[in-house]
């Protein structure tokens, strides 16, 4: 008897309405757009005003622009009709908006809104096939040894202390030189092999109270690498945190990164968080409004503090010497003041932070502790028709607080709004930057090249599932037809999975190469049950009996051919990189669908056309 289960029917044709919605976004083609968003979170703002002004100035430029709209919160989209005009648009656009305003190359989706409703999203393309943003970042390499320097001074005041050398001050006193005072009666000798010590590599060298250390030209160069690689480390972080599939995050030359995301759609949110210098600073107040004031009054500040200004734009004196920076911070949670009902952020430091931090509080409890919130602004302005990059420093006292108790690597501090407790603690997560880095090239990645490969591909599936077609409806008829509306659902499928956003797959050119393969691989299947039931046939067995037994008989040995190749693609996701995990994941999400579409709806297909019938005679295959 040829039967199959109501319920299974219904879960076919929920697989089947759900493949539906979920592959549908792709049918629909991606706008070359240019997205505007404020710079700093809780920034300027993105309102009408602003729409109107970037729609006269394109007008102003002869850019005619298909819309002019904020889509989103925060997120002003212009959608132009090609790349080329994309890319005008963007150059106009970002000096005249200047460093306020993030102004990115993306693809907006022109799917309807109401797919949003059930997260269904086009399936993102690799840099070869719908091309991608790629960014150019420099790495400023004098503040980077800048940077290290001073923690080098930091370091030597702690070791001194710790083994009670006395000494009076540790400033640099040039480019790769820091000078040591000693006070009278310190030990020169114990002190210059403590040096030695702490920097095997470096000159020492000094006589009486008075010693140096310097940096030779090659120890620079390693100061320099090491903090492009620190930065590597930490943008891979930041992109990670961005969900972007098979990005490229390399080395390029001596001093500049080179990042490329394919299929991205927030391109202002990649650029500003991929770009964000945010960080925090810990330093002893030194001396209150009053007398910051006074010292300003005077211009009289003394020479150990430096003058701060908090929100308010009120003046502090903060001691010049750098308790903790942000490279020292692990991790950060942003959450609410139970106390005060206020945005904060939950601080852990690194053992060395710690330390330094539990050191500094022991001395201080009843002092004020001030926390510098600074961040590195980019400027774009035209100078003699070029474009030209900088950079401001942006910096405000968050935090200057009586400290009321000993505490280590684990605190709280408040003073930033919502939104920049969020951003910060995402930064602060992913790492600090070992040294500034500008964006000094932004581009979409090879739109033309990517739009052939496309066509290209997509011809070659298509030529691969006509000539299985064509086979199986001159060859087996009946079941050939219900063959051909399995690989179809099979293809539905796998579009609909890798569609979905948690599964994380980009589609590339492997990745077309292993669906032509799941194809294959699924024609194999129902080439072996249409055999199956021949033979059954041949054998005498009765029309429906030899559609039930050449299931059965079939199934085993398709679940076990399929899970071969299942363990090769899984050992291919595991330990392969870039393009070989996506032809991997292509090929198992392939390979799953094409057992359940070839055993479970060509089943159900069949038994809805000779199930019902009262004893056939003949079936076509």
């Amino acid at each position: 008897m040829l039967t199959f289960p109501r319920w299974k029917y219904f879960a076919i044709l929920l697989v089947l309405i759900l493949s539906t919605l979920y592959a549908l976004p792709n049918a629909y083609p991606l706008d070359p757009s240019v997205q505007v968003t404020a710079a700093r979170a809780g920034g300027v703002a993105i309102d009408k005003a602003l729409r109107d002004r970037v729609a006269a100035e394109l007008t102003k430029a002869h850019i005619t622009a298909d819309s002019v709209a904020i889509e989103s919160k925060d997120n002003l989209l212009v959608r132009l009709p090609d790349p080329n005009v994309q890319t005008r648009a963007a150059d106009m656009l970002r000096p005249l908006l200047g460093g306020d305003y993030v102004v990115a190359l993306s693809l907006a989706p022109t799917a309807p809104k109401w797919l949003d409703w059930f997260g269904a999203k086009p399936m993102p393309r690799g840099l070869d096939l719908q091309g991608g943003v790629h960014f150019a970042m420099e790495v400023d390499q004098k503040a980077a040894i800048d940077k290290r320097m001073d923690a080098f001074q930091e370091d030597i005041r702690a070791t001194f202390r710790e083994k009670r050398i006395l000494y009076s001050s540790v400033s640099r006193t040039g480019p790769a030189t820091i000078g040591i005072t000693l006070k009278e009666g310190a030990d020169n000798d114990k002190a210059q092999n403590e040096l030695r010590r702490m920097f095997p590599t470096y000159q020492v060298g000094g006589e009486a109270t008075r010693l140096a250390i310097t940096v030779p030209d090659a120890g620079l160069r390693q100061l320099a690498t090491e903090a492009i690689e620190q930065n590597l480390t930490t943008l891979r972080n930041r992109v990670n945190n961005l969900g972007v599939a098979e990005p490229v995050i390399q080395r390029q030359g001596t001093d500049r990164v080179v990042i490329q995301l394919p299929g991205l759609q927030d391109t202002a949110e990649a650029k500003r968080q991929i770009g964000a210098t945010a960080t925090l600073e810990f330093r002893a107040v030194v001396g209150d409004e009053a007398q910051a004031a006074a010292a300003l009054a005077d211009n009289r500040v003394p020479p150990d503090a430096r003058i701060y200004y908090d929100q308010f734009h009120r003046p502090l004196l903060l001691s010049k010497r750098l308790l903790v920076s942000g490279d020292q911070l692990v991790n950060a949670v942003p959450g609410i003041d139970a106390q005060r009902g206020v945005p904060n952020v939950s601080i852990t430091l690194d053992s060395t932070g710690g330390q330094r931090m539990l050191d500094h509080t022991i001395d201080n409890v009843g002092n004020r502790l001030g926390i510098v919130y600074v961040e590195r602004i980019p400027e774009t302005k035209i100078v003699d028709g070029k474009e030209v990059h900088s950079s401001r420093i942006d910096e405000r006292v968050i935090s200057s607080s009586t400290i009321q108790g000993v505490f280590g690597k684990d605190f709280q501090t408040t003073g930033l709004s919502r939104e920049e407790a969020q951003s910060l603690a995402k930064q602060l997560k992913a790492g600090a930057l070992a040294a500034p880095m500008s964006f000094v090239e932004e581009r979409v990645v090879g739109p033309s090249l990517g739009a052939e490969n496309v066509k290209r591909g997509t011809t070659a599936v298509l030529y691969s599932f006509l000539f299985a077609l064509g086979f199986f409806l001159l060859y087996y008829r009946m079941f050939g037809l219900i063959t051909c509306l399995s690989l179809l659902l099979n293809l539905l499928m796998v579009i609909a999975v890798m569609s979905l956003p948690f599964i994380g797959a980009t589609m590339s050119l492997p990745g077309f190469a292993g669906l032509a393969l799941t194809v294959g691989m699924s024609v194999d299947a129902n080439v072996l049950i249409n055999e199956r039931i021949r033979e059954e046939l041949r054998a005498g067995m009765p029309p429906q009996a030899a559609i039930a037994t050449g299931y059965d008989r079939a199934s085993g040995t398709i679940f076990d051919s399929n899970m071969t190749a299942l363990l090769a693609g899984l050992a291919l996701l595991l330990f392969g990189t870039g393009p070989l995990k996506g032809f991997a994941l292509t090929m198992i999400i392939g390979i799953l669908t094409s057992v359940f579409t070839a055993v479970t709806v060509s089943r159900a297909m069949a038994t809805l056309v000779y199930g019902g019938r009262r004893k056939p005679k003949s079936i076509a295959i």
